[in-house]
């Protein structure tokens, strides 16, 4: 893939935005390469987590200008077509099989809000930048907002949103939209710390606990939500991983997939 490199260890796959020279901004190109290369690292039996990272002084600045000028030219259908692969990308990331974690280097502008939003956990050097600059150029974050929305909450996107100010990593963390901030220096083991416990976890049950978050969050409890909440505990007791799990914990010995 030309905008981005994947590499695998010990369970876990990165994926890293490789284009510095272009602060990692958004093409079509970049879009189609960030979708496949999570389709791929999902259907991996043997990754157990991705990172998603960056090379370069920022993460990821938005869209490319190259790209932005030939959709200056587009026609709406143009445009409903090419906002629907952007959108495809941050659904394929938010529903990736796998536990996903945004390592955030540097600078996070408009589209790459997104990105960070739809991986599960973030973790932010402290010299981080992040703005959801699109009203400075007559545009709205509207295909990112589902994502940037449930990390930040809306009332902190009522701000963010309409203003489009840059905030910093420490703001980021205060209001729920990176979950850990560290030095440069120690933002790998912030990020190490994150992978450890879930590569101890359970995988089938790891895989069951993120859809549970995208299929119970900011549902009203109502009797078919706890019916589905049943079912899921249920159908995860009667696993194969779920018996494992619970009788190594009831003999005292590690699970099958950590021996």
């Amino acid at each position: 893939m030309s905008t981005l490199h994947i590499a695998y260890d010990a369970g876990v796959a990165r994926i890293t935005l490789s284009q510095p020279e272009i602060r990692n901004a958004f093409s079509d190109v970049a879009i189609a390469d960030i979708t496949q290369a999570f389709l791929t690292v999902g259907e991996r039996a043997d990754v157990r987590a991705v990172v998603l990272a960056a090379e370069g002084p920022a993460f990821c600045a938005g869209a490319d200008l190259n790209w932005m000028r030939r959709m200056a030219d587009y026609t709406r259908d143009e445009n409903r077509d090419d906002a629907g692969k952007l959108a495809e990308m941050l659904r394929v990331i938010y529903e990736c099989p796998k536990p996903t974690i945004a390592r955030v280097q540097g600078d996070v502008y408009a589209g790459g809000m997104g990105l960070v939003a739809a991986c599960d956990m973030a973790v932010a050097a402290d010299t981080a930048g992040f703005c959801l600059s699109e009203v400075k150029i007559g545009l709205i974050p509207a295909t990112i907002s589902p994502y940037v929305i449930r990390a930040m909450g809306a009332r902190a996107a009522h701000r963010y949103f309409l203003t489009g100010e840059r905030f910093d990593a420490a703001e980021a963390r205060r209001m729920g939209f990176v979950h850990e901030v560290a030095g440069a220096d120690a933002l790998d083991d912030t990020l190490a710390a994150l992978l450890k416990p879930l590569l101890s976890a359970g995988p089938a049950a790891v895989r069951a606990c993120k859809k549970l978050v995208i299929d119970v969050a900011e549902r009203e409890i109502e009797p078919g939500l706890v019916a589905a909440t049943v079912e899921s505990i249920a159908t995860i007791r009667a696993s194969a991983e779920g018996k494992e799990g619970v009788q190594a914990f009831l003999s005292k010995r590690k699970p099958s997939w950590l021996a």
